[in-house]
């Protein structure tokens, strides 16, 4: 769904400045059909997330150059929930993978790659080789801000859920326009307030999507590194990359290959049963601070049900709304009060992956 910014024609061949405000998909569809007669390219103009299993069986080969953490977890979700095991081996059925190469960037620095689902080190196996998030204290975007980001994170976390400005069930989708010049304008009139200079429309956008600048010579190479690694997969011309290559050339050129173990607790790959341990006053708020914040689950939004007396329960969902105002009372009371008990299953929805994660709770002794 994103669309051309002016500053991408510096780095992006397949856009010109006539282009700037259309799809990305459909245009560099538009141009590499043009260029080349015998290739077919279909462009989507939507959401990952708006495909369903069907969609990603049908490829031999995912290729991924998503800007953001969350997008890629779910893609990688959704690859592992294609596989099939044999029944009575317990074997995995080679046939149903869909390998995965991915590439990103940060500035100076890229890596690359090559995951065959169920086999290697998927993307939730290093989620701790991802940078962290920079969040801002809430004390001081609501009353002391000091930077032009501060106004940003203001007009989103604040003002966003307060005026509701595109009805009540609509969250900030970082590539539609429309909500990034709301949040931008809000932003400039914060600063105004405050006589902070800065707030720009990309300083807006980067603020939202959490983008670093992009540098062309570093997004060239990595580009370049995986087109490679997808020649090799599809021609079995020679070995793949084994399995995970850094880059970084903010001081000079520097390459590193080396092979990323799989994690055996993994919380997409393992198959292991995951446990939470907390104590049974903790407040139902508590759990799903842990779940956001524990850097092994690295959750954005989760929601939570459960069985109790063989009813299903919803302990809490931010979406839709009418359920999120029905289950917020739920955040503080204690895991006790909500009926839940030692070695009881806890199932978790997130935007992080297609599909829910069961854990089994432990409670702990003072």
């Amino acid at each position: 769904m994103d669309t051309i910014d002016l500053s991408n024609l510096n780095r992006q061949f397949l856009f010109r400045q006539k282009d700037v405000g259309r799809s990305k998909a459909e245009t560099a569809a538009e141009f590499i059909n043009t260029r080349i007669p015998l290739c077919r390219v279909t462009p989507h103009n939507c959401k990952i997330q708006d495909f369903d299993e069907d969609f990603y069986r049908g490829f031999h080969l995912v290729v991924c150059g998503l800007d953001s953490v969350v997008a890629r977890r779910w893609i990688n979700g959704m690859l592992l929930s294609l596989l099939e095991w044999d029944e009575d081996t317990g074997e995995l059925d080679k046939s149903t993978i869909v390998p995965l190469v991915d590439g990103g960037t940060e500035g100076f620095k890229g890596n690359v790659r090559v995951i065959y689902p169920g086999v290697n080190a998927c993307i939730d196996c290093t989620l701790d080789l991802f940078p962290p998030q920079i969040n801002f204290p809430l004390c001081t975007i609501a009353h002391t801000p000091r930077l032009p980001e501060h106004c940003v994170e203001y007009s989103r976390v604040l003002l966003w859920p307060k005026e509701k400005p595109f009805g009540e069930e609509i969250n900030i989708d970082g590539d539609d326009p429309q909500h990034i010049s709301w949040i931008y304008e809000k932003a400039r009139e914060r600063a105004d307030q405050f006589g902070i200079p800065g707030v720009t429309y990309r300083l807006t956008q980067g603020v939202v999507k959490h983008i670093i600048p992009a540098v062309a010579s570093t997004n060239a190479v990595i580009a370049a590194a995986c087109t490679t690694e997808v020649f090799k997969v599809v021609t079995s011309c020679c070995n793949p990359l084994n399995n995970y290559m850094v880059f970084n050339d903010s001081d000079g050129i520097y390459t590193y290959v080396y092979e990323q173990d799989r994690n055996p607790d993994c919380l997409a790959c393992s198959k292991v049963p995951q446990k939470l341990e907390l104590l049974p006053t903790s407040k139902l708020q508590d759990l799903l601070d842990h779940l956001v914040n524990s850097p092994v689950f690295q959750m954005k939004a989760p929601g939570v049900t459960t069985s109790i007396g063989g009813k299903n329960k919803t302990l809490y969902m931010q979406t839709p709304v009418s359920i999120e105002e029905a289950t917020r009372k739920n955040l503080k009371l204690t895991l006790a009060e909500l009926g839940l008990v030692d070695g009881c299953q806890l199932v978790v929805a997130d935007t992080t992956s297609p599909a829910a994660v069961v854990f089994e709770l432990k409670f702990k002794t003072d």
